[in-house]
């Protein structure tokens, strides 16, 4: 990614880079080498994305990426030939209302050969009386039959999984791609964040585009002390105006284990928790083990209610899809190779949501969140979960 100015001339240098953010493991060269290889340099290169499953989900994700004009061209590919042939005609029949996207689709991998991002949202549903484990063996079959043809067809593509349990299914990627790591993502707490960030949105009063990563927000005050987060009471009378930062991540597995970073979340600056204490604002553990709970609940009552979820994940995956296609290094809390950081020892092969910040070349950098012993705790349970799940399906070596 090009620099406007260089750190160096005003006094930083390389190392003030490398103070915040660190190298996802064995991949410092190829992603050092993205910010050359991959920008956006080939002007008559056609972007291509395909996307693997043409269910609810992977529907959702097609629509979303072609109204946001984020490929040239989309593929489409199911296992179900009639319906998948219908899917592509339905969008098809919307071309004077897209813009200019060539859609084709194909029970064969072939329709994906040259993919830039490869999207996987294809799994087996459970069965009555199927175990979780059982159910994980059925989707392993499964990928076997998806992922080493993807990456036959397109070897230099980016891998996008999102189909659940994504944290593993991810794991299970990379081991049949042979694809580096910071090539293989998974959708991960990308989504569970955005929820997070909507729901202190609500309690802040404030739009949920403006509670997220590294951007800036101002709205009126009812007084300076009235800024600190207090669930149910912020900011409605206008005594000052203030510039505040806004970060709210949820990490770790994906789903009911997921963790919430409280203590990164900060406004104008400061550390929200530290605000309470100093502010002497009384607030309980519990509650905010419920605002957790509420957001993984979410999903729940979405299915609950609709019987599947589509929309929200569609638009996170689209926004994953404009942050490594366009390399625009934004950060997202999303699945990735995650040992050695945070404790998780080296010689684990794990896959969990951190923040990582995405370009072409995939997972560039991850930036150095400072967790409490409590998240860190927390973060390595879900770790040894999901590595003892791992030693089940065979894919070690």
């Amino acid at each position: 990614m090009k620099k406007n100015s260089s750190l160096s001339e005003l006094g930083f240098s390389d190392a003030a880079t490398t103070a915040f953010f660190r190298q996802i493991k064995d991949v410092a060269a190829a992603a050092a080498a993205g910010d050359a290889a991959d920008a956006p340099s080939r002007p008559n290169h056609r972007i291509k994305i395909s996307v693997v499953g043409a269910g609810n989900v992977g529907m959702a994700i097609a629509q979303t990426i072609l109204t946001q004009d984020l490929a040239d061209e989309i593929a489409l590919v199911d296992a179900k030939p009639e319906k998948l042939q219908g899917e592509m005609l339905d969008l098809q029949h919307a071309a004077a209302f897209l813009p200019r996207v060539r859609i084709m689709s194909g029970t064969d991998y072939a329709v994906t050969a040259g993919s830039d991002l490869a999207i996987v949202t294809a799994g087996a549903r459970q069965l009555p009386g199927e175990t979780r484990l059982d159910l994980l063996h059925r989707n392993v079959a499964l990928f076997r039959t998806v992922v080493p043809p993807l990456a036959q067809h397109s070897p230099d593509a980016l891998l996008l999984v999102v189909s659940n349990p994504v944290d593993v299914l991810t794991y299970v990627a990379w081991k049949l791609s042979g694809f580096p790591p910071n090539r293989v993502i998974g959708s991960g707490t990308n989504l569970d964040s955005s929820r997070f960030r909507s729901l202190l949105a609500d309690h802040l009063e404030v739009n949920a585009q403006d509670v997220q990563v590294n951007s800036f927000l101002s709205y009126i005050c009812c007084t300076f002390n009235c800024m600190y987060f207090q669930l149910h009471c912020i900011c409605t009378n206008a005594h000052a105006c203030m510039i505040v930062c806004v970060q709210a991540y949820m990490v770790g597995e994906h789903g009911d284990s997921s963790v919430a970073l409280w203590s990164s979340i900060s406004i104008g600056g400061v550390p929200m928790l530290s605000s309470l204490r100093e502010s002497d604002v009384e607030f309980e553990q519990a509650v905010l083990e419920r605002i957790r709970k509420a957001v993984v609940g979410s999903a729940y009552e979405v299915i609950r209610l609709k019987g599947y979820t589509s929309w929200a994940i569609g638009y996170s995956v689209a926004s994953l899809a404009r942050s490594l296609l366009r390399n625009q290094h934004r950060i997202h809390p999303i699945s990735l190779l995650a040992s050695g950081f945070h404790g998780i020892p080296d010689d684990r092969e794990v896959f969990l949501s951190l923040p990582a910040v995405l370009g072409r070349s995939g997972v560039i950098r991850i930036p150095s969140v400072q967790l409490t012993e409590e998240e860190g705790k927390r973060l390595r349970k879900s770790a040894q979960t999901l590595w003892e799940i791992q030693q089940q399906l065979g894919l070690a070596n």
